[in-house]
């Protein structure tokens, strides 16, 4: 296959999930942001064009032609962006893989599905039925529980991090990396051996 064919369009879709507004920057609810931002810069795409409700770019990594996509629709519409960028390119359910936050893991952990339900996150909750199935790939990424039952769950997820689980976040940025590179590579079950935990 030529290296230049397909060139404008993509075989993987990542998305990280998260709120566009500089206010949000930093919260645990912009985690999926977060880590879209430390595979950008790895692989040298710029997230700057703007289609489908959101910011992407198009890189190549490995044998894959890869778009990058924050959508700016807030996390409860995450869905609607993603799904027409999908479609627009063809891209299978089992290409879009998620990066979002989650509440049920200690900050930093990993957790990468094949598919499932939304377990509560509005953003996957959106996507799902924007894509009309649960079959596609997801790395949660964990931000922490609520320190009670009783706390606002809408107050912890747009909080930010102590400087502890701050860098327990960054320092998992490398593993995120390899999972994606990994489930791109048809290796989904190597990226939970090594990744989920």
């Amino acid at each position: 296959m030529s290296f230049f064919s397909n060139t404008s369009g993509a075989d993987w879709l990542i998305a990280g999930l998260g709120n566009p507004e500089s206010k949000y920057e930093g919260t645990r609810h912009n985690a999926g942001f977060a880590a879209l931002d430390y595979l950008a810069a790895q692989w040298k795409c710029d997230i700057a064009k703007s289609k489908w409700q959101g910011l992407y770019g198009v890189t190549t990594v490995g044998d894959h032609k890869v778009m990058l996509l924050k959508p700016l629709t807030y996390m409860n519409l995450s869905g609607q962006s993603i799904a027409p960028a999908a479609q627009f390119y063809k891209i299978p359910h089992d290409h879009v893989i998620v990066l979002c936050d989650d509440i049920t893991q200690e900050p930093g952990h990993l957790r990468i599905r094949a598919s499932g339900s939304a377990g509560g996150h509005n953003g996957l909750k959106s996507i799902i039925q924007s894509l009309g199935g649960e079959d596609f790939p997801r790395v949660r990424i964990g931000v922490g529980a609520k320190p009670h039952p009783e706390y606002d769950l809408a107050a912890w997820v747009l909080g930010k991090f102590p400087p502890e689980a701050a860098k327990a976040m960054t320092d998992r940025y490398p593993d995120i990396e390899t999972a994606c590179r990994l489930i791109m590579d048809g290796k989904l079950g190597e990226a939970q051996n090594r990744c989920n935990h």
